[in-house]
């Protein structure tokens, strides 16, 4: 009987955690799913680190992490359009057309990252 409880307790462990991150994938644009299977594929690219979703100017955007230090960490509307990129660079400062980014985005989550894809 012991055995049964725990076997279903693990299996609904598993519903569970599969549910999730099938729901924060979903969060995601296709054009968005796209372009981390693109970037993936390139090895001189790579995958980014992150994906967060903010309220920006009364839309949703999508702020991409790059995967290594010197690259710009770049800024998505709903369908993909780059709309700046607030840091990162060589100097950490972004391309200076988005200074005001992380002061003027509200409600960030996190719905894609490197470590849950795996």
């Amino acid at each position: 009987m012991i055995k049964i409880i725990t076997f279903t307790a693990v299996l609904f462990l598993f519903a569970c955690a599969a549910q999730k991150k099938a729901a924060d994938s979903a969060e995601l644009p296709p054009c968005l799913k796209a372009k981390i299977d693109s970037m993936t594929l390139d090895p001189n690219e790579g995958s980014p680190q992150s994906i967060t979703r903010y309220r920006y100017h009364y839309q949703t955007v999508y702020y991409m992490k790059a995967p290594c230090c010197d690259k710009y960490n770049i800024v998505l509307d709903s369908v993909c359009n780059i709309l700046g990129y607030p840091d990162g660079g060589f100097t950490g400062k972004g391309d200076g057309k988005m200074p005001g980014f992380f002061k003027e985005a509200t409600a960030g989550k996190v719905v894609w990252s490197l470590n849950s894809s795996k």
